[in-house]
């Protein structure tokens, strides 16, 4: 990630600039490095020509590339070798083909494979996998590493699948029910309205509201299309440029009942996953707990574990330091274990079974809401046609009884 500061050197000249740093205590670090005192820190999303050119790796190609890789320097294949036999499989695969030719040809020119993979133009990479790589390159655990990251990567892709293809009925349903909806009361709702108009009888209540509806959508569908695209482009550029919306809504996400206890379980999970892994490949404890932090995609957990981390490198223990930090209060089974696991010096253990805890305990309620989703999708459909109906039919009933009487 790329920080902007302002602040003063040692001689008291204002400066500013830009540093990349992989998180905000990071660049602070770096920036007293350098004797600069800060006024403002703020992280900035690059807009240059690499930016625009690059992107992140899908999870699914990591975790190809990791166990190809695992598999070919297993069997006893150099770097370049494997990495060669790699390109020639792949190259009807474009992109992939070109980063693995990139990637190739630093190793061949004697650069380790983390350098190689960090300075490649292609993809950008996580901050994690690329320093496992680089402490498994100097320890001899290069294929190991590789390997539990390719069957991490695997296990997130897999994981993103079953939650879309579980999402994919119910929100088709939502659509065809939103569309429904509003032809009903954009093209039929109005076509209707005549008969009523002509009676000069007072119409229902639920009619009046439905009328109303249906004029306003008539005249403003146009607007409020435009507006709710509007609202969509903003949003999302609020939430990729302004890290302090980003946190307001990833802190309010996690208060949410049910959603919250999801988002946590999968942010933490992650994390415990990483930990673990770190730390089997001799990563220090301080170091392992700063790099498994960039694999937080909520912005309020990050900042909370950054913060913490901080306070790690000082000598604290992590458990003690999230406890007495302020805002997000963390699930007590994850504290409980970060401390037992701290103070037995079995960490990495502990956090390999934490990870497997929250992942099955996620699977089980993400099965459990989205079967409830189903069954909630069709009374809403079935709830406003009914209203929509009873609408139109009430005056219709009074008009027939008030004809008999």
């Amino acid at each position: 990630m790329q920080f902007r500061y302002r602040g003063y050197d040692r001689e008291g000249k204002r400066v500013r600039g830009t540093l990349v740093a992989s998180s905000t205590e990071e660049a602070r670090r770096k920036l007293a490095d350098l004797n600069i005192r800060y006024d403002t820190l703020t992280e900035h999303n690059s807009l240059s020509l690499r930016g625009l050119m690059t992107r992140q790796m899908p999870g699914s190609l990591l975790s190809a590339l990791s166990r190809e890789l695992a598999s070919y320097l297993g069997s006893g294949m150099t770097i370049v070798t494997a990495l060669k036999l790699m390109e020639n499989q792949h190259r009807d695969e474009k992109r992939y083909s070109v980063f693995l030719s990139e990637v190739r040809e630093k190793v061949d020119e004697g650069q380790s494979l983390y350098k190689a993979l960090a300075e490649q133009k292609v993809y950008t990479l996580p901050d994690f996998f690329l320093q496992s790589l680089n402490v498994a390159g100097q320890s001899g655990k290069l294929v190991e590493v590789l390997e539990n990251m390719g069957g991490f990567f695997s296990v997130q892709s897999k994981v993103r699948k079953q939650v879309a293809n579980a999402m994919a009925y119910p929100l088709f349903i939502f659509v065809v029910a939103m569309g429904m909806t509003g032809f009903l009361i954009s093209f039929v709702v109005p076509k209707i309205t005549g008969i009523f108009k002509d009676t000069g009888q007072e119409l229902p209540p639920v009619t009046r509201f439905v009328l109303s509806l249906s004029d306003f959508l008539s005249q403003h569908y146009i607007g409020l299309l435009l507006g709710l695209v509007g609202f969509l482009i903003l949003f999302k550029t609020l939430y990729r440029r302004w890290p302090a919306f980003r946190r307001g809504i990833d802190a309010l996400l996690l208060k949410i009942p049910i959603i919250g206890s999801l988002i946590q379980n999968h942010e933490l999970a992650r994390f415990s996953y990483i930990l673990s892994l770190m730390l089997h490949s001799g990563v220090s404890y301080a170091q392992a707990v700063q790099l498994a932090s960039t694999t937080f995609g909520n912005r309020a957990l990050r900042e909370l574990f950054d913060r913490a981390g901080a306070k790690v490198l000082e000598g604290n223990r992590l458990s003690h330091a999230l406890y007495l930090s302020n805002g997000i209060r963390l699930k007590r089974n994850f504290m409980q274990s970060m401390a037992l696991g701290e103070e037995s010096s079995e960490v990495a253990s502990v956090m390999f079974n934490l990870s497997k805890l929250y992942n099955e305990e996620n699977e089980e309620r993400l099965k459990l809401l989205l079967s409830l989703m189903e069954p909630l999708m069709m009374l809403l459909i079935g709830g406003i046609v009914g209203i929509i109906v009873m609408a139109m039919l009430l005056p219709i009933f009074s008009m027939n009884l008030g004809a008999k009487v």
